[in-house]
């Protein structure tokens, strides 16, 4: 303890402290900007206000469009160049054949069809012979190609409604094809465009499905809805020919597990994510 009467001496402090001391001072007393409050900086946010949020960049719009015209007209064209002369894989030398061999595809080949059919032919030569069967007897000639109770029923039972209602003659109109028991859009329209010429609808099987969702030509899986959005973006003159083209190229080149996109014509202009191979960016809801 010092003695009295004797104050100890402080340490000095350095002239640069009391210089920015009087500095800080001089902002406040001038009138520096406040620090902005949450308030505030959430107006200069949602309203373009000044400061940082201002100078955001706005996020860019997306302009690509899957089905604009230009991009579906180039799809059509190279499939034209791929695929110009193509028809239905299903042998067959009458309408009723045709039918036959639709209903009988169904979750099978057209492969194992075609070496179905010409013995069924040569057996039951016309819809009357078909008429006069039951589904019994006509099972063990189907048995091959997968669900032939159900299948041998439906042609029975279109045979028997083709001799009572239509004269014997397979019907050329949606409406009456849609009456025939085991007949849906996909067989009508492969029945009037390919024997008919008749472009009524678009047909959906396994493979335009999986490669109409691979091009992002439609989004749904209902074959039904899959068919109304074809509708709207093919021209009406395309529509049996496209048919035959996608499902032609979902077996030469688009499969279901590993798609050959390296040797595809359409490959530039395809973002499927489910791409072995691309040469462009693929699109996460573009897939099989």
């Amino acid at each position: 303890m010092p003695p009295r009467g004797i104050t100890p001496r402080r340490p000095a402090r350095p002239g640069g402290q009391d210089k920015v001391t009087r500095a800080v001072a001089s902002e406040k007393r001038v009138g520096a900007p406040a620090k902005p409050s949450n308030n505030s900086r959430a107006q200069a946010r949602t309203a373009g206000g000044e400061g940082k949020a201002a100078g955001k960049h706005p996020k860019h719009t997306r302009t690509y469009d899957p089905v604009a015209h230009e991009r579906v007209a180039e799809i059509l064209k190279r499939l034209d160049q791929l695929y110009p002369d193509v028809t239905c894989a299903l042998t067959h030398g009458t309408a009723w054949e045709l039918l036959v061999a639709t209903i009988l595809s169904a979750q099978s080949t057209d492969v194992n069809v075609n070496r179905v059919t010409p013995e069924l032919f040569r057996k039951y030569p016309t819809v009357k012979a078909f008429a006069a069967l039951t589904p019994e007897e006509l099972q063990p000639d189907v048995r091959s190609t997968g669900f032939f109770r159900n299948k041998a029923k439906s042609v029975v039972g279109a045979a028997k409604k083709i001799v009572a209602d239509f004269g014997g003659q397979v019907p050329m109109n949606m409406k009456d094809l849609l009456a025939l028991p085991g007949v849906a859009r996909k067989t009508a329209n492969v029945v009037l465009g390919t024997w008919f010429k008749i472009a009524d609808g678009v047909v959906v099987d396994t493979h335009v499905h999986r490669v109409s969702r691979r091009l992002e030509l439609t989004r749904n899986n209902l074959p039904q809805k899959i068919e109304q959005d074809l509708m709207r973006i093919i021209p009406r003159e395309k529509w049996i020919l496209f048919s035959h083209q996608i499902i032609w190229h979902g077996r030469r080149r688009c499969y279901a597990r590993k798609p050959g996109c390296g040797d595809c014509l359409l490959e530039n202009i395809c973002h499927a994510s489910d791409k072995t191979w691309s040469t462009v960016e693929t699109h996460k809801d573009a897939k099989a």
